[in-house]
């Protein structure tokens, strides 16, 4: 794929595509060359994006990183066409980029890349968005899994959870058959027992809690402020955005001394 198809593919941002095109002029893809191919490897891929983020010297808004995790995902789709999966789950799978270039310019108020260190799985075909959620290869007490992680655009209605659960067992018993697996894991501030004192009982976040063993909470995780209100995480509790009714009630929380932490939860399959 050229990637300026594959830039418009994901509906990349205009401003983002211009700085990439300034960035390409100053990389040497041969010099980098054992980097993307490290990268584009479940097995190496955290590894290479370290050792890669070391070699970046003066990478201004981390913009050669995703030019170069970008090149991993415009070659990957090679790989995307011998096993046969189809281009939609390729293009919704990438456009994690776009999403996390979005989600940041909201935070903070300019776009910067500050997902580098997460989206190396997209790349190196280690996660796979189907349907509403994401998937990856995981390990859980020494067990293969599948980890279930929730998009920020994710509709989780229980008719499109449903339908993204079974695209996603047929997606794995098609293209990767040797992986044997018996769970669905999922760590989230989604998760977090305290939304349901939050939330009505019908709501789809409760809804979708409900489908798995809730084993592990971690109260101390403040990953949850970024996510619910869309800001800095050092943000002052006073300044946090009410714009939705879960926002009002978890900012009363926290103002009250309480906190949303996250939870783990597990799905065990039934052969």
């Amino acid at each position: 794929m050229e990637r300026e198809t594959l830039y418009r593919l994901i509906g990349l941002q205009p401003e983002v595509m211009e700085r990439l095109r300034a960035v390409g002029s100053q990389i040497d893809l041969e010099q980098i060359k054992p980097y993307l191919e490290r990268m584009m490897e479940r097995s190496t891929a955290a590894e290479a994006y370290k050792e890669l983020g070391t070699f970046l010297t003066e990478d201004e808004d981390h913009m050669k990183m995703l030019y170069c995790q970008l090149e991993c995902a415009r070659r990957i789709f090679d790989r995307y066409r011998q096993k046969g999966i189809a281009e939609t789950v390729y293009a919704d799978t990438m456009k994690c980029f776009t999403r996390f270039l979005k989600e940041c310019g909201q935070k903070n108020g300019r776009i910067f890349f500050d997902r580098g260190w997460w989206t190396y799985r997209q790349v190196s075909m280690g996660l796979f968005r189907i349907g509403a959620l994401e998937y990856e290869f995981d390990k859980h007490e020494e067990k293969s899994v599948i980890a279930v992680h929730i998009p920020s655009d994710a509709d989780l209605s229980p008719e499109a959870v449903d339908q993204s659960f079974r695209a996603a067992e047929a997606f794995f018993r098609t293209y990767y058959p040797d992986y044997q697996y018996d769970s669905y894991t999922c760590e989230s501030w989604l998760m977090s027992p305290v939304l349901k004192r939050l939330l009505p009982d019908g709501s789809n976040i409760v809804s979708f809690q409900k489908r798995f063993m809730i084993t592990e909470e971690d109260r101390e995780d403040k990953e949850f402020i970024e996510w619910l209100f869309q800001v800095p995480a050092d943000t002052a509790y006073e300044r946090l955005p009410e714009r939705t009714t879960l926002q009002r009630k978890a900012k009363g929380l926290l103002l009250a001394g309480g906190t949303v932490g996250c939870a783990f939860g597990i799905i065990k399959i039934v052969s």
